[in-house]
């Protein structure tokens, strides 16, 4: 059973886990490059492609864990929650409120 019984606990635990800056930096270029990829595989029709997109966005992520921040990604425990982090923590680098 989890540990975490709603987001807005799990989050706090998520931002520990990317303290380091080049892995949210390596989460943040995977997440970009999830986008890139669905825009361009919609705007061509060619949907094949799309399995790029969580190669790029977890590729990057999890070399940014292995590799510097030392430690095991959150997906494994916790996949949905740290989907969700990924991408409120992507918004909050945009926004200026996490360090890029």
């Amino acid at each position: 059973m989890s540990r975490f019984h709603s987001f807005a606990e799990f989050y706090p635990f998520y931002l520990g886990e990317h303290s380091n800056r080049t892995c949210r930096r390596l989460h943040f270029i995977g997440s970009t490059l999830v986008i890139v990829v669905v825009v361009l595989a919609a705007l061509s029709g060619q949907l094949r492609w799309l399995w790029l997109a969580p190669l790029a966005g977890y590729g990057f992520a999890w070399v940014g864990h292995y590799g510097f921040e030392k430690n095991r990604p959150a997906t494994f425990k916790h996949p949905l929650y740290s989907l969700l982090g990924d991408w409120v923590m992507y918004g909050q680098i945009w926004r200026g409120k996490i360090r890029f």
